[in-house]
């Protein structure tokens, strides 16, 4: 049988070392499939519902593992539908190859049927975007849409006409009229460290020195520097803040360790940002700039791989272009150890009322159930090494608030596209690169109900994931985004009945549980993490619980106020849920 192009195409992924392909097979990839069919015992295809989930997957598991996420889509529609999640990869700065078919070359701009010229529509998502129209390309191309997405951290794209993925991959059917030749590549790239310049550091520690109040902000640009980041901050006396995305960076029991920033942040790490005089950014270019300090306020010392996104929101009087790991070794030792460390301990008092304040709303005895209580149960029992995968929405306030990373835990979400639905598709990803771990997706109703379809997938392919559904039955994050605007919320919260997603998971021959008393929760909690297969649960939580800001600014609550004095529905509700939250923290 003679190789096609469908099947170099995937003898080349087994070249780079891929063992899984997210996709779902159509009419437009029919070679490739075959492809992946002769290298089934070297590459996993793992078959999904929905082609967002494919690429979800992908993402996800590129942001887990650090390497190549591949995911695989039919022509047109299919080939669309992976839009969300390749976007979701391309703003958080992953790796993933999405390879996608096209109809035959004879018939191309005919109007034929499903014809969507895809390297047209992913000219805006992928750095390198190819239609394949020789199978004297293969592998070659394959190479360099690789190498692109590893060395750029960014989604390369192949799109493959019907004829050219079942023609044989040595096939050369032009005359060859000029002075090139087909690519001979090889499957290899290199990355090294950047390695820092040296008076761009004595700059920084100059820098960092003068000042008297430094603070660290930190994002995953700094993953596998946590240990180099803390030292550094301790010769500095200076609290570390860490983006959202960037949560799994440092332990958020380590003493330095303020929390995160943002509306979905800490109270003392919002202070921190109002007194520092000095800011080290390191592996972030964080872009809610009404949370950083104002840019006469203080001098930033920024560090980061991609030169480009140095100086995006302050202005920098010391920028360092540089992997995260190297620049910190290299500036430790330039740097004067402080023995004032009033500024830290001060902010460290602030810290432990902070989490006071945070246990206190974990109230076992709530009723409707709190969803602080919620993650607080899921951070109590889960391992020390267990992944978390979170939606966007109300439920990133509680996991950022309330899942603790410590030990080995890591954490992940949609960082920069903020997209709802990937909590699902990340677990099953990350589940499969690492059987081994505890992988727990957290997400709403909302998200959830957009690709619970792959929850059968899980149990398909006897995944172990856990599913905890936060069910408000509404659109939670939204609702408060519109009464923070001053409008009183419309069209955000579903009619009755409300979905019961723990049905759905019985149905699909897996553990799931609906859980409406408090009392019941824990119990719960601990029965699916222990479940030997896939688990969830459905837990109904008081949709009036707001997702409060780590400081509430005068504009804020003005705009509160104004929602509700123009009709907001639900006030009474929501109201006695702030007073007994504030109650819980001062019994604390």
């Amino acid at each position: 049988m003679k190789a096609t192009v469908g099947e170099a195409v995937a003898r080349r992924l087994v070249d780079w070392g891929v063992d899984t392909v997210f996709g779902l097979p159509g009419d437009g990839i029919n070679g490739l499939m075959e492809g992946f069919r002769r290298v089934r015992e070297q590459v996993r295809f793992v078959l999904v519902q929905h082609e967002e989930a494919a690429a979800f997957m992908a993402c996800g598991y590129a942001k887990a593992t650090g390497r190549i996420g591949v995911c695989v889509a039919t022509s047109g529609p299919g080939a669309i539908h992976l839009l969300n999640g390749l976007f979701d990869a391309k703003m958080d700065h992953v790796p993933v190859l999405a390879l996608t078919g096209m109809q035959e070359t004879s018939v191309l701009g005919t109007h034929y049927q499903q014809e969507v010229h895809t390297q047209l529509l992913y000219q805006t998502v992928a750095d390198y975007n190819l239609m394949v129209t020789n199978p004297q390309q293969v592998p070659g191309v394959v190479d360099i849409a690789i190498r692109t997405a590893l060395a750029s951290r960014t989604v390369s794209h192949l799109t493959f006409p019907n004829d050219i993925q079942v023609a044989p991959s040595a096939e050369a059917p032009y005359q060859h009229v000029g002075p090139g030749a087909k690519s001979t590549s090889s499957p290899v790239v290199s990355r090294p460290a950047v390695v820092p310049d040296p008076d761009e550091l004595a700059l920084a520690a100059e820098v960092l020195n003068a000042g008297q109040k430094v603070a660290v902000l930190v994002g995953i640009g700094a993953r596998g520097a946590g240990a180099e980041l803390t030292a550094v901050a301790d010769a500095l006396a200076a609290p570390i803040i860490k983006t959202l995305p960037g949560k799994l960076v440092v332990p958020d029991d380590h003493p330095l360790c303020m929390g995160g920033l943002g509306l979905l942040g800490t109270k003392p790490s919002e202070e921190v940002m109002e007194e520092c005089d000095t800011l080290l950014m390191v592996g972030t270019s964080y872009p809610y700039g009404s949370y950083l300090p104002q840019p006469d306020q203080a001098r930033v010392v920024q560090i980061d791989i991609d030169a480009s996104l140095i100086g995006l929101r302050l202005p920098v009087t010391a920028a360092v272009t540089a992997d995260a790991g190297s620049a910190l070794r290299g500036l430790r030792p330039l740097l004067q150890p402080r023995s004032d460390r009033a500024f830290l301990t001060k902010h460290q008092r602030g810290r432990d009322a902070w989490l006071t304040d945070m246990k206190a709303l974990q109230d076992p005895n709530r009723d409707p159930i709190a969803p602080q209580y919620l993650m607080g149960c899921i951070d109590d029992l889960a391992d020390d090494d267990a992944v978390l995968t979170c939606d966007s929405g109300t439920i990133a306030t509680w996991a950022a608030r309330h899942w603790t990373i410590r030990g080995g835990r890591e954490f992940y979400l949609s960082g920069n596209l903020a997209t709802m639905a990937p909590g699902l598709p990340y677990a099953i990803a990350i589940q499969h690169a690492f059987p081994q771990r505890q992988v727990i997706a957290f997400v709403g109703d909302g998200g959830f109900a957009m690709l619970m379809a792959e929850f059968l997938t899980a149990v398909r392919h006897r995944l172990p994931i856990k599913v905890i559904v936060n069910n408000n039955n509404a659109f939670g994050e939204i609702l408060w985004e519109q009464i923070l605007l001053g409008f009183p919320e419309y069209a955000v919260r579903h009619q009755q009945p409300e979905a019961n997603f723990a049905a759905w998971a019985q149905a699909c021959g897996a553990f799931g549980a609906k859980i409406t008393r408090p009392g019941d929760l824990a119990a719960a909690v601990r029965d699916a993490l222990a479940h030997p297969g896939p688990a969830l649960i459905d837990c109904d939580v008081n949709p009036n619980e707001p997702p409060m800001p780590g400081k509430i600014r005068y504009e804020q609550a003005k705009h509160f106020a104004e929602a509700f004095l123009r009709g907001q529905p639900h006030k009474v509700a929501t109201l006695a849920t702030i007073a007994r939250d504030k109650f819980q923290q001062l019994r604390a």
